[in-house]
């Protein structure tokens, strides 16, 4: 599955490396090669964050499921000893 940004976020993105490149390196890059370095790194870099993303948010996940029989449950047949208590 291909990584792909919004026109906004590619835009911002492609802003911000050519920024870093100029605060880091004092080398003025164009937004064709930013560009070309984003592509670069969403294809080859970009699926192993992704994939570590899905297994964060499935590990949260997995450990809310298993949270939710302890905040939800009822305890079953309790209308009789309602009255046992009574006596």
């Amino acid at each position: 599955m291909a990584i792909e940004l919004s026109k906004d976020d590619r835009a911002q993105a492609i802003a911000s490396i050519e920024r870093y490149f100029m605060d880091n390196f004092e080398q003025k890059i164009g937004n064709i090669t930013a560009g070309a370095l984003l592509g670069f790194v969403l294809e080859e870099i970009g699926p192993s964050i992704y994939n570590r993303a899905v297994s964060d948010v499935k590990e949260r996940m997995l450990m809310r499921v298993e949270d939710l029989e302890y905040e939800v449950r009822e305890d079953e047949f309790q209308y009789w000893q309602k009255f046992s208590k009574r006596q």
